[in-house]
């Protein structure tokens, strides 16, 4: 990856590679964790590491700068890790195969993370450069954030002196978030008992959807595979008599799912039947989603016969039903800012075994009472269908501040260096600014970052060249708060 060194800033994409050759999937964060206690010992920095692996980096102000309030640089060292189809590679032991595609920067078959690498790339080339003028740094860098902010939650925050907090999560450039939602993560679980029965066993793969970050993509119209795939085995089993073997889908409770599949059991009188449900469907989903999911498509084959276990009658409808009824996308928008989704959730992942079906699921609301009211209704569907509910990762929206100094001087600035106004704005998908608000009193903070697209599928690609632009702004703005 040499061809990597001729990129700038150069020490920003020196670190991104480093970071990329570490594994840190949520919840795999220790060695990433360790590689930042490293850094910051090498660089003679003070430092606090605890056991969620969350990092705080501490560098005192430039000379001239020792009366100017202290800075909270912020993002997250965990990734969301998806891979395309055939894809060999075990997220938890190997490193990403970066490479360049004129001015993005991408990985090989798989997400890139750069939601949220180059938080830390930036960092960390920050604390290295010592020319740099700025304010005493307060680097905080958490772990588990796309599993529910779970190191926001949990990190302590009570030996920073700064009130400004600048988050590095954003990912269109020149886009300055002021407010997000909050959210909660619900996994539904509904006991299976099986039985035995002979037929032929039927595979049904759905595949060729987009996906895409479960805030920022859910307005977009994509199919949710998880529940297209509910849709698809009523659609059989209406026409026909089936027993479920198995089902699976989606990988993270945050990315809308890619791909689901499934298997039943059919009878040979059915095969031809059968075949005729898959194009009927297929024609019908296609159709719905020509636009929005231009490679939809369902494989099915038809196997031997032999004997299966299957779901029992009650627990296949009861499967069926809380497919095709749990609701799931957009519940409402925003009656306050024009063209923002307020309240979502999304069916992330889709597991099935011998004990239960179970389904997790990503909750999010700007309106407290809103969030509260979709896990409630979760809540009664699963308890309704002989099931349970685990809610976790309940983390607060980030409300809007009417007076922002933060905000001011980051319009200043970007104006200065671009000349033109940078666009402030709320979003849907949640960020970690919600839980620090919570800590930190009277926290003025903004969120920005690169043009990175495509985040959480393996699509995901960095634009090269806005990354320098947002490093530039980014450094000015620390030199200019003397």
């Amino acid at each position: 990856m040499n061809h990597l060194e001729n990129l700038q800033p150069q020490n920003v994409f020196r670190y991104f590679q480093e970071i990329s050759q570490i594994p840190h999937g949520s919840y795999h964060t220790k060695e990433i964790s360790d590689y930042l206690v490293n850094f910051a010992r090498e660089h003679g920095l003070e430092h606090y590491q605890d056991a969620d692996d969350n990092v705080i980096m501490i560098k005192e102000a430039s000379a001239g700068y020792e009366n100017a309030e202290p800075v909270i640089l912020q993002g997250h060292m965990d990734m969301v890790c998806e891979k395309e189809a055939g894809r060999e590679i075990d997220f938890e032991k190997e490193g990403l195969d970066l490479y360049v595609d004129g001015d993005f920067l991408k990985a090989r078959g798989t997400t890139l993370g750069g939601d949220d690498g180059i938080a830390v790339a930036y960092a960390l080339a920050i604390l290295d450069d010592d020319a740099l003028l700025h304010p005493r740094l307060e680097v905080v860098i958490t772990s588990d954030e796309e599993v529910g902010l779970l190191g926001a939650k949990s990190v302590d925050l009570s030996m920073l002196k700064g009130h400004i907090l600048l988050n590095i999560d954003s990912d269109v450039e020149g886009h300055f978030l002021t407010s997000c939602a909050g959210g909660l993560s619900a996994l539904v679980k509904i006991p299976t008992t099986w039985r035995e029965e002979r037929g032929r066993k039927a595979s049904i793969r759905l595949h060729g959807l987009f996906g895409g970050h479960s805030g920022s993509e859910i307005d977009k119209e994509h199919a949710n595979a998880i529940i297209e795939m509910g849709r698809i085995l009523k659609y059989i089993e209406q026409r026909m008599p089936i027993g479920i073997v198995s089902l699976k889908g989606g990988l993270k409770d945050n990315a809308i799912p890619r791909e689901a599949v499934g298997s039943i059991v059919i009878s040979s009188e059915d095969a031809e039947l059968f075949r005729q449900c898959i194009d009927e469907i297929t024609a019908v989903l296609q159709k719905e989603y020509q636009v929005s999911e231009p490679e939809l498509a369902v494989s099915a084959q038809i196997e031997e016969e032999g004997v299966y276990q299957v779901l029992t009658a009650s627990s296949m409808q009861k499967i069926l039903f809380y497919l095709r009824n749990v609701p799931n996308g957009v519940m409402h928008m925003s009656t306050n800012i024009k063209g923002l989704v307020e309240t979502s959730l999304n069916a992330g992942i889709l597991k099935l075994d011998q004990e239960a079906f179970s389904v997790s699921t990503s909750v999010r609301s700007s309106v407290g009472s809103r969030k509260e009211e979709l896990a409630d209704k979760l809540t009664y569907l699963a308890e309704f269908l002989g099931g349970e509910i685990v809610i976790d990762g309940d983390y607060p929206a980030w409300e809007y501040q009417a007076d922002s100094k933060v905000r001011v001087r980051a319009a200043a600035v970007y104006k200065e260096l671009f000349g033109k106004e940078p666009v402030f704005e709320a979003i849907h998908a949640g960020l970690e600014c919600g839980m620090f608000a919570d800590k930190i009193q009277q926290m003025d903070a903004v969120s920005f970052g690169p043009d990175n697209f495509d985040i959480h599928t393996p699509k995901e690609r960095l634009s090269i060249s806005s990354a320098e632009r947002v490093y530039r702004f980014l450094t000015e703005l620390l030199r200019s708060m003397k």
